[in-house]
């Protein structure tokens, strides 16, 4: 994250809640584990086909509406693993985002 990105989301408040929600579900139908390492979130998933695409729409969506965070899908093994940082100073909305799949799960 080289250039300077406006650190705000794009999203009203009603679509901030369903986002959020929705997160929440797939936190609670598929989140195995959460570590952090050195400030990013390693978010790891039951791999299947709805996951991924779920995970995927996510990644998608807030590359849109928060272009200041660093998301990014992959594998190890059988288990997705979504990956979530953020600049220093956005550290809280990364936070926020990370907490949001685990709320509904742990």
């Amino acid at each position: 994250m080289t250039e300077d990105v406006p650190i705000a989301c794009s999203l009203g408040n009603d679509k901030l809640e369903r986002r959020l929600a929705a997160i929440a579900e797939i936190g609670a139908s598929g989140l195995i584990s959460r570590d952090i390492e050195n400030e990013r979130h390693l978010l790891r998933f039951s791999a299947n086909a709805t996951t991924r695409q779920q995970l995927e729409e996510i990644v998608a969506a807030e590359a849109e509406c928060c272009t200041f965070l660093d998301l990014s899908l992959g594998e190890e093994g059988e288990v997705l693993v979504l990956s979530i940082a953020a600049p220093k100073d956005a550290q809280a909305i990364a936070d926020e985002l990370a907490n949001a799949f685990v709320g509904a799960a742990k």
